[in-house]
């Protein structure tokens, strides 16, 4: 897994490349979970090089939105594989974060 990290207009854009699986989640939890700590609350999780993502992974996205729930902060994907997709449409995140076709879209979203 890669990860990275650039912010426009206020969000915070997390680029993630390769797998995320129960050997790297917590690196990409910790690197979320900082984040909000450092006072961030608005993010962009780019999805378009992410090849895989397991229920480690599934639950680091739940995380960080429980974190940002009491601060009305915002966490949205953008550009996920049919493969992420339908990974996410069966987990049932399809209602829970937004998911954009495209990561201009996210990001006008979140302005």
């Amino acid at each position: 897994m890669e990860i990275t990290e650039s912010k426009r207009n206020g969000v915070v854009v997390l680029g993630i490349a390769g797998r995320i699986d129960a050997t790297n989640a917590g690196a990409f939890e910790g690197k979320l979970l900082g984040l909000i700590a450092a006072g961030e609350r608005r993010f962009v999780v780019e999805c378009s090089r992410l090849d895989y993502i397991s229920s480690a992974g599934l639950r680091t996205l739940l995380v960080a939105a429980k974190r940002l729930a009491p601060t009305d902060g915002k966490l949205a994907l953008s550009a996920p594989k049919e493969l992420i997709k339908e990974i996410l449409d069966i987990a049932g995140f399809s209602s829970i974060f937004p998911i954009y076709r495209t990561h201009e879209d996210a990001l006008t979203a979140l302005r």
